[in-house]
């Protein structure tokens, strides 16, 4: 589905020509006949550079895009990467917690982690993105042939073992992380960015003024708070800023609160703790924070294989601030399947 592009064309005025007459370095008349006739002034600036689909911001090109899940408990705090990630997408797991899976394509960090596993959720997510490269570290042993099936390549800590390594100073299983060339390396023929649906450009009319909003899931909460110097959403859990190993705080332009259907699926941990499925097909409602902004909003993605529409409640399309998009993926009302 097309990105908003808002192209500027700059016309410039014709000039007007010189005298047909002119006088030569001797004086004398040199018919217009021998002159040379002057360029054709009128001009238009070059086009600018496409937007990235993920972004909105300009690319040069379009690279291939590396999934990546990572730790989001205390445990594995600060994270390495997110700051570059295109897309974020927060992820309800067993016991009510969240893990992000991170979206790459357009900017991509030397290394990122803590890596960790991989969920029923993030195969009917992925398809959107084509076919794109996955960095994970372990799957339940059922979900072993639906991760084979799927469409992704394969480029885990057991797939691509040397594209992994173990940061000092952390503690395993927190300690695991990836190069980012190693494992796009492990994936050549991976999807270069598409289309997934998503629109950027000025906001629509309407919104209501927000200086915070949270989100919260059985054992997690995220709290988006306005950034006007920023220009962006600065991200907190569970009431303690969300620093990046980088530096700063974690944020984005645009924050996307997905309500979407949360049931159990067939999978469970060790202690018996259900997997959640988040159905992201479908229909659903969804709040969009930007600019400083609460705007009411629908979803809509007809396969997995198209991306997720988002439009106001009248049906115009709810464009995005162009740069990082979070995607929290939550329930109508808090589930603990």
């Amino acid at each position: 589905m097309p990105a908003k592009r808002v192209i500027g064309v700059a016309l410039a005025g014709a000039a007007l020509l010189a005298p047909a007459v002119a006088c030569s370095s001797s004086g004398g008349a040199t018919p217009a006949s021998q002159q040379t006739a002057p360029a054709d002034l009128a001009s238009s600036s070059p086009a600018p550079p496409p937007e990235h689909p993920f972004t909105g911001q300009p690319v040069a090109s379009r690279r291939p895009v590396l999934a990546v899940k990572i730790e989001n408990t205390a445990s594995g705090k600060p994270q390495l990467g997110l700051r570059s990630a295109d897309l974020v997408f927060v992820e309800q797991v067993e016991g009510g917690l969240t893990r992000l899976m991170a979206i790459f394509s357009s900017k991509m960090p030397a290394k990122v982690g803590p890596v960790r596993s991989a969920r029923i959720s993030d195969l009917h997510l992925l398809p959107m993105f084509g076919k794109p490269a996955l960095a994970y570290s372990g799957v339940q042993t059922k979900m072993i042939p639906l991760v084979r099936e799927a469409s992704l390549f394969d480029v885990s800590d057991s797939a691509d073992p040397g594209a992994y390594f173990r940061q000092p100073g952390r503690v395993a299983p927190y300690n695991l992380f990836a190069d980012t060339k190693k494992l796009l390396a492990g994936a050549p023929k991976a999807t270069k960015a598409r289309d997934i649906g998503f629109e950027f450009g000025d906001a629509p009319a309407g919104g209501v003024p927000k200086k915070s909003f949270t989100v919260k899931y059985p054992a997690a909460r995220f709290t988006f708070t306005w950034s006007a110097a920023q220009k962006r959403w600065l991200v907190a859990q569970d009431g303690k800023p969300d620093m990046a190993a980088e530096g700063g705080q974690l944020g984005a332009p645009t924050i996307v609160v997905q309500y979407a259907k949360t049931t159990r699926s067939q999978f469970h941990d060790f202690t018996g703790s259900y997997t959640p499925l988040i159905q992201t097909t479908g229909t659903g409602k969804a709040v969009v924070l930007r600019d400083g902004k609460a705007y009411t909003a629908k979803w809509s993605r007809g396969s997995e294989k198209t991306g997720t529409k988002f439009t106001t409640p009248d049906g115009e399309p709810m464009t995005f601030g162009r740069g990082q998009v979070w995607v929290v993926l939550a329930a109508p009302k808090p589930v603990q399947p």
